[in-house]
């Protein structure tokens, strides 16, 4: 006995209804076909997306049928996005780190997995400390390294800065879509200028600034080029410029032992290191991303010098 496939009547005629399933395998295959490397997951995302579902939701209910085509449609027109070079993160208007689902616009970067060995560097410490951390996140854009630090540990309070008032308004949707508006504030912060009055000392000071070279950002991909912030990637002629600006500056907010915590570009750790040891820091130290590159750096602050003997 062969099973028949719904129909619906149409202007044109009869038209075959698909699945989400079968919607999701188109997606799969024209992303597969355009060479994005992780073309499985973005048709499940997109077609998660255009049928107003979450992926597990889409598992769920992969064997429904788009009615009207309406669902058909609207992938359509984000698979098209896509193929122009748009980032997913942007198309979706989300992404997860560190296991947080955050709002992701064009006036932020998009969290890069490379970016969690920055909050890993940072909560080994916090965890370490005998009271409730406060914590600050220069250059934080969309807030994902000091939400995650926020939502892994008990009781840290947090500071997001950032120059941009527009990267500000993401930060606070994320503090309240996370749950986090006890412990998490926001101010906008110049991160190349002395630190604002009143600020208050940190136990801990982590950032993400930007770091390309201005002579290397005409050759990044266009994803990054043509969508994300230029002001968040651009690190000034070696791509060292907030490093330098920002460790003789913000080292004095620091509590005694505070740590500073940097990621970097590849190749730059030995230089980061350095600007962080003749600005006095002690215990420095580098931690690798999953590719073996050292992607984040990382010091003790003592105003008091080495312990005697050391």
């Amino acid at each position: 006995m062969v099973t028949e496939k719904p129909q619906s009547r149409a202007a044109g005629g009869i038209k075959i209804l698909k699945t989400l399933n079968e919607l999701y395998l188109g997606a799969r295959r024209k992303l597969r076909e355009a060479g994005i490397s992780g073309y499985d997951l973005e048709a499940r995302l997109l077609t998660a997306a255009a049928s107003h579902r979450t992926k597990e939701q889409l598992l769920r209910d992969r064997h429904h049928y788009d009615t009207d085509g309406s669902y058909e449609a609207a992938l359509n027109a984000l698979i098209e996005r896509r193929l122009k070079g748009e980032p997913i993160a942007y198309i979706l208007g989300e992404w997860e780190f560190y296991g947080l689902l955050l709002d992701i616009t064009p006036d932020v970067l998009i969290p890069r997995v490379d970016t969690e060995v920055l909050v890993d560097a940072a909560l080994e410490y916090i965890r370490k400390l005998p009271k409730a951390a406060r914590v600050l996140d220069l250059c934080t854009g969309s807030g994902c390294v000091g939400l995650a630090i926020a939502a892994h540990t008990a009781d840290a309070r947090v500071l997001l800065a950032d120059i941009s008032p527009a990267a500000l308004r993401v930060c606070r949707r994320n503090i309240i879509r996370n749950n986090l508006i006890r412990r998490v504030t926001t101010m906008e912060i110049d991160a190349l200028k002395s630190q604002p009055l009143l600020i208050g000392s940190f136990d801990a000071i982590v950032c993400n600034p930007p770091y390309i070279p201005s002579g290397d950002i005409a050759w990044l991909d266009e994803s990054v080029r043509g969508y994300e912030p230029a002001s968040a990637l651009d690190g000034g002629e070696d791509g060292l410029l907030f490093y330098r600006g920002i460790v003789p500056k913000w080292k004095e907010t620091l509590s005694e032992g505070g740590l500073l915590a940097f990621e970097c570009g590849a190749g730059q750790a030995p230089a980061v290191a350095e600007i962080l040891r003749v600005n006095g820091l002690e215990e420095i130290r580098t931690y690798k991303d999953t590719l073996g590159i050292e992607r984040v750096v990382a010091g003790i602050w003592r105003r008091s010098g080495p312990p005697e003997g050391g």
